[in-house]
């Protein structure tokens, strides 16, 4: 090939790369605290067969979203860009798919941890992590809701078995997965015991939960006695002591790993069935969870929302641990 055919050759490719579209994300390049995010604009990604692309308008903001960002999680080395929980339009369909239109509004969880990817303006993921948004909420709502929805559906419903007059005892009550595990225990008719310091009591109230325990005067596991399930978001001692408030035969489900000695033997002598839930995209548990919404059985209480570029800030205030239900994400600056 000549010079003049070769240089040809390369300006059109650059001038193709060049007029590919381009998205604004939040990105890291090294492990750490806050400070590391940053954003930086990416090429649109393209949906490949049986995947949308969603135009993205919120997304939450979670623990596991920090812990990912300093190091303590799934993902490889950076750079990547973070967020789980989607609400936006479908922007376009990969081949095949046919539960979803250009148009369509939709929310769900990229499959979790490896699909990570949704602060920024636009992401891929499978069809079936989704479904259609509720109507009767807006988008920052929808947005917060997929992962501890999620989370607290296979926990409670798929793990435990939650029904009729369970007795749950939920710990961190007021918290992301706690503020939505509550209303899902009450709509599964159980007697709900959820934790939380004082000034929250009246939000765990309001939720449904039938009685709210302050961790910091009352010792739990002396207060609380004979519950079927427990739901720890906590980890460390406290599910250790959570099987003292179990009855034998109860259910011990955390989202933290446990202690690799200790916990296991003292379950065996209660027969007390203990479980680590990670939690999965899941079509079928986001149409359950769109149910609950649409007939008001569950909401998400919004303690914050940041523009996509103040995520660093979002990420400080979540991590300082004095939240309320859910931090978002939303395009608009």
């Amino acid at each position: 090939m000549s010079e003049a055919k070769t240089a040809t050759a390369t300006e059109a490719a650059t001038d193709l790369t060049n007029h590919e579209p381009t998205m604004r994300a939040i990105s890291q390049d090294h492990l750490g605290g806050p400070e590391v995010l940053h954003e930086i604009e990416l090429p649109v990604p393209k949906p490949a067969p049986g995947q949308i692309l969603v135009r993205i308008r919120a997304a939450g903001v979670n623990p596991t979203d920090w812990k990912h960002r300093s190091g303590a999680g799934f993902l490889p080395a950076p750079p990547f860009v973070l967020g789980w929980d989607v609400c936006g339009v479908v922007e376009k369909v990969g081949v095949g798919v046919t539960l979803f239109k250009p148009g369509d509004e939709v929310f769900g969880m990229l499959p979790y941890p490896y699909g990570v990817g949704s602060h920024a303006e636009f992401v891929v993921g499978p069809t079936r992590a989704f479904a259609s948004k509720p109507k009767n909420i807006d988008d920052v709502e929808a947005g917060a809701l997929p992962l501890v929805s999620l989370t607290a559906w296979q926990a409670l419903v798929d793990t435990a078995e939650v029904g009729q007059g369970d007795r749950v005892l939920i710990h961190a009550a007021a918290g992301g997965v706690g503020h939505v595990a509550v209303q899902i225990a009450k709509a599964r008719g159980a007697h709900v015991i959820g934790t939380a310091s004082a000034p929250k009591h009246d939000f765990v109230r309001e939720l449904g939960a039938d009685e709210v325990i302050d961790y910091r005067e009352t010792d739990v596991a002396e207060a609380v006695k004979d519950v079927d399930i427990v739901l720890d978001t906590l980890g460390g001692d406290n599910q250790l002591k959570s099987l003292e408030s179990l009855r034998t035969g109860g259910v011990l489900v955390s989202t933290l790993p446990f202690p690799k000695r200790g916990l296991f033997a003292e379950a065996a002598t209660r027969d007390i069935r203990v479980e680590l839930i990670l939690v999965e995209a899941d079509h079928t548990g986001m149409l359950a969870i769109r149910e609950l919404v649409e007939t008001d059985r569950l909401r998400a209480r919004i303690d914050k929302t940041f523009p996509l570029s103040r995520a660093a800030e979002a990420h400080r205030v979540g991590e300082a641990g004095h939240t309320t239900g859910k931090i978002v994400l939303t395009m608009e600056e």
